[in-house]
């Protein structure tokens, strides 16, 4: 990751146990494609990736999501939203602009960007 970053930063706080990271298997195979897109290796080369991809499958809570949400138009983030409610999470962090954060909030979880979830941290 681009050091640096604020998506670098959250991972530095998560590493330290700042806060916890829920996700589900849907969402580990989804990261495990978009971190091998070309777009990105200016910003994390594959042993970054590959270490993202482990410590997630090891330090992350992983749950069980049997069924999407309905309430983005990209059938792909229901996935992600229906992981966000079962896992009660407080925020829903993304980097999806078109969809996700227009959404701003489901239920009681703010979906919020990196940058956002800094200042969320530091408050």
């Amino acid at each position: 990751m681009t050091e640096g970053t604020p998506p670098d930063a959250l991972y530095q706080l998560w590493e330290a146990g700042r806060f916890e990271l829920s996700t589900s298997e849907k969402q580990i195979d989804e990261l495990r494609r978009v971190l091998s897109y070309e777009k990105l290796a200016p910003y994390i080369n594959t042993i970054e990736a590959s270490l993202l991809l482990e410590n997630t499958n090891s330090m992350a809570e992983i749950v069980e999501v049997e069924q999407p949400c309905s309430e983005s138009p990209d059938p792909d983030d229901n996935w992600i939203l229906a992981t966000a409610t079962v896992a009660k999470a407080d925020l829903l962090l993304t980097g999806d602009k078109n969809d996700l954060l227009k959404l701003k909030q489901i239920e009681s979880i703010k979906i919020v960007s990196a940058r956002n979830a800094l200042e969320f941290f530091s408050s």
